[in-house]
């Protein structure tokens, strides 16, 4: 969702594992060149526009579940080649170009293998998903219910991205842990992670339409209502088949 350079790992041991294990996703690309890929990809496909403005390094490697060294690493690349620039000083920060060179960007391009791995990803989580749902439906504890629903309200007003993702992170890893399925749920976890891993950075705006599922799944799973849980979760994954880059770009 290839193992980073050596350096890399040493010098940033809280690193989710996503950075070593799901970035192999990528047909064998570096963590740095997937990064490089998924941000470029954001920006020819429109999703992120010329001079806005990219969260900080921290929040970037946070939001593609990467280390911060990779994070780094890869803005300085992209910024080398133009693709953004970084300013300093009061407002400062690392900006779309507003001419990114359209050479760059179609070098930064997801390969038909990669396109097809993600399809299969989908359908994978797809089934886990209808699941982890089905028995939430029955054994969420009040507590888990309580955090799925605050974690609703933090994706309703999170300004970016980066800060969405980690929230929706840690939701659908709680319906999973909700579910009580036992090692079944740490195969979801690593098929989540490896999907994630595909992830690009997405406009705000259509990320708060997507919280509309999950504030409609914590409704099913509080009623207890599993067939309503897992329609649901099987529309919200459905589809990224259309959604995720390769859908975008076709």
């Amino acid at each position: 969702m290839t193992t980073p350079p050596a350096a890399d790992a040493a010098a940033d041991a809280g690193v989710p594992a996503m950075d070593s294990a799901a970035l192999a996703g990528f047909d064998r690309r570096s963590a740095i060149d997937a990064v490089r890929l998924r941000i470029g990809m954001a920006i020819s496909l429109g999703l992120l526009k010329p001079g806005e403005r990219l969260p900080d390094q921290q929040e970037v490697a946070l939001g593609l579940s990467v280390s911060p060294i990779t994070a780094r690493r890869a803005l300085a690349s992209l910024a080398e080649q133009g693709v953004v620039v970084r300013r300093r000083g009061r407002g400062g920060g690392t900006f779309v170009a507003d001419e990114p060179p359209q050479q760059v960007l179609r070098e930064l391009a997801a390969s038909p293998a990669e396109s097809q791995a993600v399809h299969r990803l989908v359908d994978r989580r797809l089934l886990f998903e209808c699941a982890v749902t089905h028995y939430a439906a029955a054994n969420a504890t009040a507590g888990q219910l309580d955090e799925l629903e605050r974690l609703t309200a933090e994706m309703a007003i999170s300004t970016n991205w980066s800060d969405y993702h980690q929230a929706d992170e840690k939701f659908h890893r709680l319906v999973a842990e909700a579910s009580g399925l036992g090692s079944a749920v740490e195969a979801y976890n690593e098929t989540l992670a490896e999907l994630y891993a595909y992830f690009i950075p997405y406009p705000i705006g259509l990320l708060h339409q997507s919280n509309r599922d999950h504030i409609a799944l914590v409704a099913s799973l509080k009623a207890g209502d599993m067939a309503a849980a897992v329609d649901v979760s099987r529309k919200h994954v459905d589809i990224l088949h259309r959604t995720m880059f390769m859908g975008l770009s076709s």
